[in-house]
């Protein structure tokens, strides 16, 4: 299939054809038949696929067509008492209250939004000749679909190995991490706390899941021994920091702790 808009183009140089208005006409024209046409003679699973399909669209027509109908309706105009209010003013503290409560969740929102920016916005992108190596496989090294990651990972207890001949990533042990020194930013201390995961990696989501860890990613640490408790009384074990060195040259994780 042409990737590009080559016929818009040849369109734009020489013009349409003189008859192309009419073929459009009767292509739409046309349209209808040939709809029935399939709805009769489809069967099995292709036939309940285009019946649902249809049915969205008889839906969705019925309701347009509802929400441009004007309805005319008739109202009984009898005597009004004295400090009637109408019935459009009727619910007007209730919509003053949801107002407030609106914008009390904005604020909320926006205060949680600030509350996690990073230390580290932007980092430089890498290049996949920089994060793996390829690694020949084979008989007669012929094949390259291995690669072997040169960067700091983290890998959970519970990881097994793939069996060689399928392993497609791998990752050397000397290069797993399994601790990260951790700022706190308003204590102004450093911990030495146990990884839980890679949560996000800025570079790619294939490192994220690879567990790679470069500058600017953030991991979940086991915050336990720090004693940190919520406003409700129950201990807080894990949360989020993010790495400010380049692990692979520093031969440990720092990072700062997301309060």
């Amino acid at each position: 299939m042409p990737q590009h808009d080559y016929i818009e183009l040849h369109q734009k140089r020489f013009g349409k054809r003189l008859d192309t208005e009419e073929r459009a006409r009767k292509k739409a024209a046309r349209q209808p038949h040939e709809i029935a046409e399939k709805a009769q003679n489809l069967k099995g699973l292709k036939a309940k696929m285009f019946n649902k399909e249809r049915f969205k669209e008889k839906a969705l027509m019925k309701k347009q067509m509802l929400a441009h109908e004007e309805k005319d309706i008739e109202v009984n105009v009898e005597d009004v008492k004295d400090g009637a209010v109408p019935t459009y003013l009727l619910d007007r503290e209730q919509q003053q209250q949801s107002k407030v409560l609106t914008n009390m969740l904005k604020q909320k929102r926006q205060e949680k939004a600030g509350k996690w920016d990073v230390p580290i916005a932007k980092v430089k992108q890498m290049s996949e000749g920089e994060m793996f190596q390829v690694i020949e496989s084979g008989k007669r090294k012929q094949k390259s679909w291995k690669r072997r990651i040169n960067k700091v990972c983290f890998v959970p207890e519970t990881f097994t190995r793939k069996p060689p001949k399928f392993e497609r990533y791998i990752r050397p042990t000397g290069l797993r991490f399994k601790k990260a020194n951790v700022t706190h930013p308003e204590l102004k201390t450093t911990f030495s706390l146990p990884l839980l995961g890679v949560k996000k990696n800025p570079q790619s989501a294939l490192y994220t899941t690879l567990g790679v860890i470069t500058k600017g990613t953030v991991v979940e640490v086991n915050v336990s021994e720090l004693g940190l408790v919520t406003q409700t009384g129950k201990v807080i074990w894990s949360k989020y920091a993010q790495v400010t060195n380049n692990p692979e040259l520093d031969g440990c994780i720092n990072a700062t702790l997301l309060v």
